[in-house]
């Protein structure tokens, strides 16, 4: 049987639309503040009221969602790699990868991400939401000292490897030269790598990713600091433990540094420039967080920010919205998720 001529052009048309919505998108373009005003109308306001329930619910969401921001984008840019689940084509994803012990929050961006696909299907990518849900978890923390506009437009890449993120993030074990230079490929200065280390004023870290601070010698640890964290960490086990000493609990604070217990947060996790005191006290929980005292610029800048906490919250702004940007691979293609934990397609 013959097609009309204009049948077959249909059938063309309709082949070629398939084709079109099943390839990969194109790379992003230039990132710009209000890209959805006009394609998702109260976009942001949805973000913030499913990140504000969340943190009423249990606050330590928030500093999960920070964390999750600068795992993602220090790895193959702001794409949303670190929010793929493992499947044939990423079959060990980000998540994976031993630096990435302890990312959480990954249920409340499904969340957030299908009622924004409910309102504007199709528009709005995981890597964005990423990126103004953490904006809002940093906001609230810092009791709105902490803000910023999000420039958007970001596309969600295909590929999640672990491989690359335990290659490409910073360890909890290094020395400030291998930090220095880490952050370095990533175009972050030595300033930028002490603002952004501020993030430990909040949440927590397992026992592993600080086991060898239980060994390090005085002249790095307060003892009485140490013992606290040897405590906390008793051998064979590996749970997570605060990184600010003013969010553990008061009986324990009371025990091992009774000195400290007026600086006890009922609330834990307020982002502030805590850090930077708690690290000239040698009483922080990681080795890249004391390793910073031992280089003279990043020594300065810790002093500096531990006597200007205003300073501290402007400069950690825009050091998120810097690592905001970073990009994918160049070449790479992405495609605006519809659910942020799985591609919508086959890549093979």
């Amino acid at each position: 049987m013959k097609l009309s001529a204009a049948l077959l052009c249909a059938l063309v048309a309709v082949q070629a639309a398939v084709l079109l919505a099943a390839a990969p998108s194109a790379q992003a373009g230039e990132l710009q503040v209000g890209y959805y005003g006009k394609k998702c109308k109260g976009l942001e306001n949805v973000v913030k009221w499913h990140v504000i329930r969340a943190l009423k619910a249990n606050r330590r969401t928030g500093a999960a969602l920070i964390r999750l921001l600068f795992h993602d984008c220090f790895v193959r840019g702001c794409d949303g790699s670190v929010l793929l689940d493992a499947s044939y084509d990423n079959p060990h994803p980000e998540k994976e990868a031993p630096v990435n012990i302890g990312l959480a929050a990954f249920d409340l961006l499904e969340e957030i991400k299908a009622a924004v696909e409910d309102r504007c299907p199709g528009v709005v990518s995981c890597s964005d939401l990423l990126i103004y849900a953490a904006r809002d978890a940093a906001s609230i923390l810092s009791n709105g000292h902490v803000h910023f506009d999000v420039p958007a437009g970001r596309l969600d890449g295909f590929v999640s490897k672990a491989e690359e993120a335990q290659a490409e993030l910073p360890d909890s074990a290094d020395d400030v030269q291998k930090l220095i230079a880490n952050f370095a490929r990533k175009n972050f200065t030595v300033e930028e790598l002490v603002i952004l280390s501020g993030a430990h004023s909040i949440g927590q870290g397992h026992c592993s990713s600080f086991a060898g601070r239980l060994s390090e010698p005085a002249d790095q640890i307060t003892q009485a600091y140490r013992e606290l964290l040897k405590y906390k960490c008793p051998q064979g086990s590996n749970p997570p433990v605060d990184n600010n000493v003013r969010d553990e609990d008061y009986d324990v604070v009371a025990r091992y540094m009774p000195g400290f217990t007026s600086r006890v947060r009922k609330i834990p996790d307020f982002l502030d420039n805590s850090y930077y005191h708690n690290n000239l006290a040698k009483i922080v929980t990681f080795h890249s967080d004391w390793t910073l005292l031992t280089h003279k610029e990043a020594f300065g800048h810790v002093k500096e920010y531990a006597e200007n906490g205003t300073l501290w919250d402007e400069d950690f702004a825009d050091s998120l919205v810097k690592l905001s940007k970073l990009p994918m691979p160049a070449g790479s293609k992405g495609e605006i998720r519809k659910k942020c934990s799985v591609i919508n397609h086959r890549l093979y």
